[in-house]
């Protein structure tokens, strides 16, 4: 039995119109499946940002309030710079007295939260195995027979909260702390004022400590480890950085960056701890070392403190900002997706001159309803 095969030739017409019908129900299809999907759940980082901003000059703000911000910063004769961030967008870069976004300057104390940082880091990586370990672990030869045994229950986690109970180096005391032959030796010598934990006293001999520390963990300077695994991969440049008469790098003053790069590490805070894609600064300890864990009575403001980050309210917002004498800043408001980097002159200005209140003011008042007025909100990469 022969099978006969019949083949038809479709018109070419035909063919485009049932071409052109398998496109539209596809196309539908397709886009019905994607709006039913059920939402991705991703970590809480702000993907879009790749370590790089993208300046928009005046997206969606109102010309009258931004005229206000620069009006009032110019006003401020020891500000150097003023820029502001969202979502990774560079709102506004503005400089003076000279200054410029790339050129380092000392941050003073503000170098507190990058030697945070390095502690968390340092405990991703292995070198520290937890916020418990005992600094004379680490520092035995110090502790000799005649000092006071308490001291010998001072741990990381009171250094990163400035509660070791020690007599404080800052101050009235700096001068002689920073003069003396060997800073760690001075440091540990002086008197408890409280027990390890009870109460905040602010000082350096704390976070120095945490640097000696970092250099005994890892084998390394605290230099050379802050390079391997955070300057490097995020491109940030220093300046300079003091060492004590020891070798061991400052830990929390005299360490010089340039407000953008300052930026860039406040973004990366923002962003969880990652920079480009990576994590640098583990997520969980972005959160633990900016949450409250004491508080800090000054004769200025009243703060809350987590691990060398000062905490407070602005405008209704939540900040945690780091902090340099003479009006070294990086705040970073969570919930608005920004950061705002000052640096002031550091000629050690009296502390009662009133420039910290200008530039605290100049956030809350300015900088903070300029941004809940923006009408379109910017995004990185659009």
């Amino acid at each position: 039995m022969r099978i006969e095969r019949r083949f038809y030739v479709l018109p070419a017409a035909t063919l485009s119109i049932l071409l052109f019908l398998f496109i539209v129900l596809f196309n539908s299809s397709t886009r019905n499946l994607t709006e039913n999907a059920p939402a991705v759940k991703t970590l809480p980082i702000k993907p879009a940002w790749i370590g790089e901003f993208i300046p928009l000059p005046k997206p969606g703000l109102d010309p009258g309030l931004l005229a206000e911000v620069s009006a009032r910063a110019e006003s401020i004769p020891l500000l150097h710079s003023m820029l502001v961030s969202r979502n990774g967008n560079l709102l506004i870069e503005e400089y003076y007295n000279g200054s410029s976004g790339t050129e380092p300057m000392n941050i003073k104390s503000a170098s507190k939260s990058v030697i945070s940082a390095l502690v968390g880091i340092a405990i991703k990586h292995g070198y520290l195995e937890s916020l418990d370990q005992k600094v004379v672990d680490f520092l035995p030869e110090y502790f000799t027979g005649d000092m006071d045994p308490i001291k010998k229950t001072i741990t990381i986690r009171h250094l990163l909260y400035m509660s070791s109970g020690l007599t404080s180096t800052s101050s009235d005391n700096y001068s002689a702390w920073v003069t003396s032959s060997n800073w760690i030796k001075n440091a540990l010598n002086r008197p408890m004022r409280t027990k390890p934990g009870e109460l905040m006293l602010y000082s350096t001999g704390d976070s120095h400590l945490i640097s000696a520390i970092l250099t005994v963990a890892t084998g390394m300077n605290t230099y050379d480890f802050a390079h391997k695994y955070l300057f490097d991969p995020m491109d940030i440049h220093i300046g300079g950085w003091d060492t004590d008469p020891q070798g061991i790098y400052f830990g929390g003053n005299n360490m010089a960056m340039s407000p953008l790069d300052l930026l860039k590490f406040g973004q990366t805070y923002l962003n969880n701890g990652y920079y480009n894609g990576r994590e640098i600064i583990p997520a969980n300890w972005v959160a633990e070392s900016t949450r409250k864990h004491t508080r800090s009575y000054t004769s200025f403001r009243d703060f809350d403190y987590g691990y060398y980050w000062w905490l407070y309210t602005f405008a209704d917002q939540h900040v945690y900002f780091a902090w340099g004498y003479g009006g070294q800043f990086i705040f970073v408001i969570p919930e608005m997706d920004t950061v705002a980097v000052f640096t002031s002159s550091d000629d050690l200005r009296p502390r009662n001159s009133g420039h910290l209140e200008q530039i605290h003011d100049l956030l809350e008042l300015n900088i903070i309803p300029l941004l809940e007025n923006m009408t379109t909100p910017a995004y990185a990469g659009q």
